[in-house]
């Protein structure tokens, strides 16, 4: 199993989780894989309207910046949150911006649902 560039627990810096964590697809990337574990790239990004480089980008920068954990399986990468680490280093900052996030998409859909 070919191994992947990813920062060791204490080389996770505050900044670069919440630079990775501002961007909207990196953010909804993100929602999926806490609600999901762990699944496959392709998987978790089949539902999210991204050309595939865009994509590969996106999950680059999470993992580089200590948000995911990515793990090669032939030709396919397995990626899963780092919940355990981002909660020892940065407490209850995961379940804050994806709390949040989730408040917004529902206010976005309700309002979006309930326009004339």
């Amino acid at each position: 199993m070919r191994e992947v560039s990813q920062p060791a627990t204490e080389a996770i810096r505050l900044v670069e989780v919440l630079r990775a964590l501002a961007d909207p697809v990196r953010l909804d990337l993100v929602l999926r894989l806490d609600r999901m574990g762990e699944d496959f790239c392709n998987a978790i990004g089949a539902e999210i309207d991204v050309h595939q480089t865009t994509l590969s980008h996106h999950y680059r920068v999470l993992r580089e910046a200590g948000v995911t954990w990515t793990k090669v399986q032939g030709r396919s990468r397995l990626v899963r949150l780092r919940r355990e680490d981002l909660d020892a280093l940065f407490p209850g900052l995961l379940d804050s911006v994806l709390s949040a996030q989730r408040r917004t998409r529902d206010t976005t859909t309700t309002a979006t649902v309930e326009a004339p």
